[in-house]
């Protein structure tokens, strides 16, 4: 080899270990440097030393959140180690790709690019990567929600970590799991965590970490109200942050100052650090931290007595979080079983080894891949449903107390509340059906009654676009069917609201015709024909699949998951028929089916709707988020019922050993104990309410899958709550008492 080739390659090495030795406290000198040794390794044509130092530079790039330089980097070095058949290259920048991704909010491409980066790792016996990817994989489980995979992959970093003996890793994973015990309540814990993560960083005097956990420790402080000694941990990192150009460290520090300064009462300083951090969020492409900040400055506004403002922000806050649920959630739902390639990547040795161990060990991945996807899904509909919960009830309250142009955000708020509502229904719906499971549960109705009720329903979105929606039946009115009201009305709802959808002008028709009578059975078509858009013949054969949209995303003004039409589609083969479609384009669209249903006779049915059945009547109420539980006492008592209010599962169980209740309304999700532990100990334990009605008021729509606790509760009542829903089940059970 040439002498001055092997000086340059060994000036290259030099320049690249010290620009990641001085990342810590220089890195805009670490930026530097590895420029310079990028360009010799140009210059000498070192394929490894390129891939190595354009790596090295998407890891700085990725830290000041300039995210399109950090992934360009990676995708190039990529294509230097697949050449030179280098594994750990290769992972280096996969980890790199991964972790922009994540922070970005694209979970899904995060979690496979970062899964694949482990394999290779440890496929190589890296352990310290193997311990920055895993801390890495439970910071997405942490984002999504899945806090016991976060709390399993963060154990393991710590555990790796420590066998090689890196502080800094060690330390950088303590300062997750103690936000993580925060989120639990348990801040003493969390400090004694964060304390030691900070005492690492200034042992290894790790400049930006130590940014990092004076941050987390800040937090602490806050949830303490320990203002003071908060606002100073969250100004020295702000400052540190900004000094070593990071730019999502810096984001969250200035939102954790605005909520600290509105604690404070301090509007101004609350209201000028949340537009900082929203500002640099916008400017980032941090999603997470913008919907905070989003979230935040509506609290500030509403404060401060600012109403249009406050909505304003609310409205942002939906639109963002909307946003990230359509874009990303989706994903992660459809290739869950990405996530759960980590639970078998620690034995994939012995299955290449014994047939019948993979056999066995797939049966059971498949087992747990349900499992986790139930979860997730579980884990979604709370987080989402929960906070909607409030947000339409205290729509609903504002409605007569707005006017003028107040008025007219509430009804975008509202249209952007039922909207996301509408979507977390949809992957709900969808997945309960594309796994079999649905069943139509069939009542008594009367189907031309139905039918006038759906068309009252969609009839103010037509109007609102100058359509005419027509109900045209020949249906008797006095005549029952035996039918699954919910799944039909899902059926016609989602057929009306497309067409209605993409109709700009003329009309949309809503047919009901009896085909043929016989004894026991009537056939009978469904019909809904538009004047609008229409669908070209390539198209037609997208529209009932999952999760498409015939128009790119980008350019679609309608809206929506695209698993409207497949649903429908799934829910009428579930009534043993087929959905048929005719449509040209520029003139409109037909969509049909029929369906055999069975003749029932009317049922007389009288209902007793007296407010003063509940009078005096005495509630327990486990409710861990507050503004819920105030909404649901205001409106308890406003049928005279008496309520005791427990935050957790724990307080609840103890309140039950003490004083009986004509009732309890139980949450499921709760720290410290939830609501089917504390309900299984109501149950089984000697105690006053063993045999009280307990109802779970969960926004878990999984609640009535889990078939080992479903059966504890007298009934379940579904978050956004519905009033009526409420009443009628509290009422019954007085009624069966008296």
């Amino acid at each position: 080899m040439n002498i001055n080739v092997l000086s340059e390659k060994n000036k290259v090495i030099q320049l690249l270990e010290d620009s990641y030795s001085g990342r810590i406290n220089n890195l805009p000198k670490s930026i530097e440097t590895a420029e310079i040794a990028l360009q010799i390794s140009r210059n000498i044509g070192d394929k490894s030393l390129i891939g190595k130092s354009l790596n090295q530079l998407s890891l700085y790039f990725m830290i000041i959140s300039d995210f399109d330089q950090s992934n360009k980097k990676s995708e190039e070095a990529i294509v230097y180690f697949t050449q030179l058949n280098d594994d750990i290259g290769i992972a280096d920048a996969k980890y790199n790709i991964g972790s922009v991704y994540y922070k970005t909010n694209n979970y899904h491409a995060g979690l496979v690019y970062l899964i694949d980066a482990l394999k290779l790792y440890k496929k190589n016996n890296d352990l310290y990567n193997q311990s920055k990817v895993e801390k890495a994989i439970g910071t997405i489980y942490e984002y999504i929600g899945d806090s016991y995979n976060a709390f399993k992959s963060y154990k393991s970093s710590i555990k790796v970590a420590k066998k090689i003996g890196e502080y800094n890793l060690e330390s950088n994973v303590y300062n997750n799991l103690s936000g993580l015990l925060l989120k639990r309540e348990k801040t003493k814990i969390a400090m004694n965590m964060i304390e030691y993560s900070i005492m690492l960083k200034r042992k290894t005097n790790d400049i930006r970490g130590y940014a990092f956990a004076i941050y987390g420790r800040g937090k602490i402080y806050l949830k303490n109200d320990d203002l003071e000694n908060a606002e100073s941990d969250f100004l020295e990192a702000v400052v540190t942050h900004r000094k070593m150009g990071e730019n999502m460290g810096a984001a969250m520090c200035l939102n954790k100052l605005g909520v600290l300064y509105l604690k404070l009462d301090l509007y101004d300083k609350a209201q000028e650090k949340a537009q900082e951090g929203l500002e640099l969020t916008i400017r980032h492409n941090m999603s997470m931290i913008k919907i905070k900040n989003y979230h935040l400055l509506y609290l500030i506004f509403k404060k401060s007595n600012d109403n249009i403002k406050s909505l304003e922000y609310l409205e942002c806050y939906l639109k963002e979080k909307e946003s990230v649920i359509n874009t990303q959630t989706l994903k992660v739902i459809e290739n869950y079983d990405l996530i759960n390639k980590m639970n078998v990547l620690e034995s994939e040795a012995l299955l290449q080894k014994e047939k019948q161990i993979a056999i066995e060990k797939k049966n059971r991945d498949e087992e747990e891949s349900v499992r986790l996807k139930q979860e997730f899904l579980s884990i979604m509909s709370h987080e989402i449903r929960t906070p909607l919960n409030a947000i339409t009830t205290i729509v609903s309250i504002l409605d007569n107390q707005i006017n003028g142009e107040s008025k007219k955000l509430l009804k975008s708020l509202q249209f952007a509340s039922d909207n996301l509502i509408s979507i977390v229904n949809d992957i709900l719906d969808f997945t309960k059906l594309d796994s079999n499971k649905a069943k139509l549960e069939k009542h008594n109705i009367n189907l031309s009654q139905l039918c006038d009720n759906i068309l009252n329903l969609h009839s103010g979105l037509a109007n609102n676009k100058n359509l005419n929606l027509n109900l045209i039946t020949n249906l008797k009115s006095d005549q029952n069917y035996l039918l699954d009201k919910t799944k039909l009305s899902q059926i016609l709802s989602n057929l009306i609201s497309n067409a209605i959808k993409f109709t700009d002008y003329g009309k949309v028709d809503f047919i009901v015709e009896l085909l043929k009578e016989e004894n026991e059975f009537d056939t009978i078509i469904f019909k809904v024909i538009d004047t609008g858009e229409g669908i070209s013949e390539s198209d037609m054969l997208e529209i009932f699949v999952s999760f498409s949209q015939i128009k790119p995303i980008m350019t679609r003004k309608q809206g929506g998951t695209g698993l409207g039409l497949a649903i429908v589609k799934k829910l009428v083969e579930l009534h043993n028929s087929e959905i048929r479609v005719k449509s040209k384009e520029k003139v409109g669209s037909e969509f049909y089916f029929e369906i055999k249903i069975r003749k029932v006779s009317q049922e007389i049915i009288t209902t007793k709707t007296n407010a003063y059945q509940l009078k005096d009547k005495i509630a327990l109420l486990a409710e861990d988020t507050p503004m819920n539980a105030l909404l649901m006492k205001k409106l308890l008592s406003n049928w005279g019922v008496i309520t005791d209010h427990a935050k957790n599962g724990k307080e609840a169980f103890e309140l039950a050993k003490q004083k009986k209740y004509d009732f309890i309304l139980m949450d499921i999700h709760m720290p410290e104990m939830n609501g089917f532990e504390a309900t299984t100990l109501i149950r089984s334990n000697k105690n006053l309410n063993n045999n009280t009605p307990i109802f779970a008021v969960t926004a878990d729509v999984m609640t009535k899958e889990d078939k080992e606790n479903a059966h504890l509760f007298n009934g379940i009542l579904w978050k956004p709550l519905e009033i009526e829903k409420l009443f009628s089940a509290l009422t019954k059970e007085v009624e069966v008492k008296e």
